[in-house]
């Protein structure tokens, strides 16, 4: 008997090998087109460092030319939450990321090289275990778990390296006749590779990201195949990157020590290796130090924060392309104006250590991603937020035809406003221009230092409203009428007069058209109250400047 017989014994239905060779052929792609993935596990959340690794993939393949597919690795069963291989799919579609094949939904698929969930591609692993087998390169171990864990405690208290291995392989040197018995006899089993392996030899590999790394070479005998005949991450990682023709695994730095076991699988299967790019994680400040951005402690690490909180799609993703290449924040800047598609991204330029997560700096993206939208566009977002967060906005954006009116407030223009960065800002930013809103918080007039005399600012109000207010002015009419009022009741008709002689005016133009602002709005900071003012018209205009008079104390 020889290892050909033990192979057929534990898999007599696989198929052999080059089945799936042919069934699997080489892509027809142009050359230096780089092909990669995102394969997550659906066992819960997805994590921001994993939309962060899809896009660097997506970059990668979309400069080439190339292919970015969704595999979903499914084989822990037992850790595998309901609706997560969804929850994957919609994370990726809610960031205009949607891979060019493999899951779409939870049970479709597209593209010539599924299936793409790990789960059903068994028979896949089992053709190329037998294969491993009948080379010899594997064998069935059947040690139990309880053996297993005898072994690492003497480990452990030998102080030696756990793992199965050397001496420690007790089944690796079972005659096939043996082994063969043993089956024949219903004793469990799993199958191991025998790793050619030794600890006291090096490889060298280079990361596309990390530079050159040595490590001792892989000699433990890992499980490829489980008792429920699923294959391992380390086994089904090597089969389905030789058979989707994967070029370049972009994956988080965790998995840097797994390469030796890694390459070593490609060439015991025969397999042409793809490159490695270990990203390293997303960081954060926390008392002074870094640590990785934590699911359990941190909101932002969930992708579904950022869908909570209304976050632009295109911020997050422009904030995650700037921490990913340094050259990003200054190409931006000198293209304001260009598709982030249009960056040059390059793999080799990433950190090779962590970058910190930094919110403000992802806000201030997304109020300049939001400052360059239109008018319809940050209406048709606000209410898609709005319907599944905010059924009070959602109430109050009903009346297209006024909410398009109060998005067009400064926007458009050379320096558009910024004062949002996500959708949850909305409220706040727009309420005052709703008199049901406006009215219905009761609140004393909130004065500003400048002016605070209550007769002075009644005088302002009601002085402007007969005598200069004109719907029809255009805005420098309207703004030199404001100049015409400061100059009647004793302030400085420009804030550089006022500054040349501060002893000679009460306060300057400036501090009028506060008065006139905190009135309108209950704000002393809001977009271009020309435009405001355009907006509500003089009857409501009026009637709110009747109601800061009202609220004087």
């Amino acid at each position: 008997m020889d290892y050909k017989d033990l192979a057929e014994l534990i898999f007599p239905n696989a198929k052999d090998i080059s089945y799936y060779e042919e069934k699997y052929p080489e892509r027809n792609l142009p050359e230096g087109a780089i092909v990669t993935r995102f394969a997550p596990s659906p066992t819960g959340f997805v994590h921001i460092g994993g939309l962060y690794q899809a896009l660097v993939a997506i970059e990668c393949a979309k400069r080439t030319n190339g292919v970015f597919f969704l595999r979903v690795e499914d084989t822990d069963q037992k850790r595998e939450i309901k609706n997560g291989v969804t929850d994957i799919v919609n994370s990726l579609i809610d960031f205009d990321m949607a891979p060019d094949e493999g899951m779409i939904s939870d049970t479709e698929e597209k593209g010539s090289y599924g299936p793409y969930k790990q789960s059903l591609r068994k028979e896949i692993y089992q053709a190329y275990a037998k294969y491993l087998i009948a080379q010899g390169k594997a064998y069935p171990c059947f040690c139990t778990p309880e053996e297993g864990e005898e072994q690492r405690k003497k480990q452990e208290e030998a102080k030696i390296r756990p793992g199965y291995y050397g001496v420690w392989a007790k089944c690796r040197n079972l005659s096939v006749e043996e082994a063969i018995q043993k089956i024949k006899n219903g004793e469990q089993y799993i199958v191991r590779f025998k790793s050619p392996g030794r600890e006291d030899r090096k490889i060298k590999h280079k990361d596309i990201i990390k530079g050159n790394v040595d490590f001792p070479e892989n000699d433990l005998d890992i499980v490829i195949i489980k008792a429920d005949g699923l294959p391992t991450y380390h086994f089904a990682h090597a089969v389905d990157d030789h058979l989707m023709h994967t070029t370049h695994v972009i994956r988080s730095d965790e998995w840097l020590s797994s390469v030796p076991l890694h390459l070593q699988l490609f060439q015991e299967l025969g397999f042409k290796a793809p490159k490695y790019a270990h990203i390293s994680p997303i960081m954060k400040n926390d008392n002074g130090g870094k640590r990785k951005l934590s699911k359990r402690k941190d909101p932002e690490a969930a992708v579904e924060y950022y869908k909570k909180e209304g976050i632009p799609p295109l911020a997050v993703k422009e904030y995650l392309l700037n921490i990913a290449n340094s050259t990003f924040e200054n190409w931006r800047r000198a293209n304001p104006d260009k598709s982030i598609d249009e960056f040059d991204f390059q793999l080799n330029k990433m950190s090779v250590s962590g970058a910190l997560f930094d919110m403000v700096k992802l806000l201030d993206i997304g109020k300049t991603v939001i400052s360059k939208m239109t008018a319809e566009e940050v209406y048709e977002k606000t209410l898609t937020w709005a319907k599944e967060y905010d059924s009070e906005l959602a109430e109050m954006l009903k009346d297209k035809e006024y909410a398009l009116k109060v998005f067009g407030i400064e926007r458009g223009n050379k320096k558009p406003r910024k004062d949002i960065s996500k959708w949850s800002d909305v409220m706040y930013n727009i309420e005052y221009m709703y008199d049901e809103k406006f009215y219905s918080k009761e609140q004393d007039y909130p004065y500003q230092p400048a002016i605070s005399e209550k007769d002075e600012i009644k005088e302002i109000l009601n002085s402007y409203i007969e005598k200069y207010y004109n719907e029809e002015d255009d805005k420098q009419t309207w703004f030199d009428k404001i100049k015409q009022l400061s100059v009647e009741k004793g302030y400085a008709g420009e804030v550089k007069e006022f500054k040349a002689n501060p002893g000679k005016y009460k306060a300057h133009v400036g501090d009028v058209s506060t008065v006139l602002r905190v009135a309108l709005t209950s704000r002393t900071n809001t977009p271009d109250m020309y435009e405001i003012m355009k907006v509500l018209g003089k009857e409501r205009i009026q009637k709110r400047f009747e109601k800061a008079i009202e609220n004087l104390k």
